[in-house]
């Protein structure tokens, strides 16, 4: 069940620090990326993974992510560097109304497979019968 998960936050005066590690998340992490630059109406996202869990962070800025589970769909609005929202399998997702300058982390459970992901959100349907 996606949700959305507070990380821990050490405040400073001199900046805040927030860490990703070990149990913060609920899965071991094996590839890191992040998007940006993302022009002005753009979307990204647009499939699922079968084995493949995330936890998406807007460490700067602000977007929106869509989740469907096949039969229903919530929108997360992630604004927070020390918020994050975890994706189990199976989910569909749309990343959207990106701020200008924003940037999207995203920490996942494995490395790129092209065969992890459905790409046609009927073939997602199909696939979760």
């Amino acid at each position: 069940m996606s949700k959305i998960i507070t990380l821990p936050k050490i405040e400073d005066p001199r900046g805040n620090l927030s860490v990703i590690q070990g149990n913060t998340i609920p899965f071991t992490i094996k590839r890191v990326y992040f998007l940006y630059d993302v022009p002005s109406g753009a979307e990204r996202g647009g499939h699922s993974h079968k084995n493949q869990q995330e936890f998406i962070i807007a460490v700067s800025g602000s977007f929106e992510v869509v989740l469907h589970n096949g039969n229903e769909e919530k929108v997360y609005h992630l604004f927070k560097p020390n918020k994050g929202l975890y994706v189990p399998i199976n989910t569909w997702r749309e990343l959207r109304n990106f701020s200008s300058g924003s940037v999207c982390l995203v920490v996942s459970s494995d490395e790129f497979d092209e065969s992890d992901y459905i790409r046609d959100f009927k073939d997602f349907i199909n696939y979760l019968k």
